[in-house]
């Protein structure tokens, strides 16, 4: 492409309690903080978490609005434009369900299907993770 090579660094969110998030994504997913900063021209307060090589980036922002209630939904949230969610991929999906079930993730949905399997989870602000196994298709999850 071009003459030039990229990899994927970090996606970012924005959620209403950063200490409650570094905790929750700790806890539920296995991230550990990497760092914490702060970005006075927003204003924001910043933690670069990780696990592995998969980073997050987690952005307080003070009076910011909530996510929406139809952004909290998969089926609803692809009616609006904008970033969706982020997927990762697992070996068993029922088994990792079930251990994040004991966590105490809310789990949206857990779809068998011929060509894979899939779920998704809610954080704490109600934001989309998606878990996926075998080359699972959105048309295939009924998503779209």
């Amino acid at each position: 492409m071009g003459g030039f090579s990229y990899g994927f660094h970090h996606g970012g969110i924005s959620v209403p309690d950063l200490d409650a998030a570094v905790d929750w994504y700790g806890r539920v997913l296995g991230f550990r903080l990497e760092r914490r900063f702060a970005i006075p021209t927003i204003p924001a307060q910043v933690a670069m978490i990780a696990n592995g090589d998969l980073r997050i980036e987690l952005f307080e922002v003070p009076g910011a609005a909530p996510l929406p209630d139809a952004r909290r939904i998969p089926d609803r949230d692809v009616h609006t434009h904008g970033f969706k969610h982020v997927a990762f991929v697992t070996q068993d999906v029922p088994a990792l369900v079930e251990e994040l079930k004991a966590r105490g993730a809310d789990i949206v949905w857990l779809k068998v299907m011929p060509h894979g399997t899939a779920c998704f989870i809610r954080d704490l602000a109600g934001n989309l993770i998606e878990f996926v196994q075998g080359p699972v298709l959105a048309s295939e999850a009924g998503r779209l």
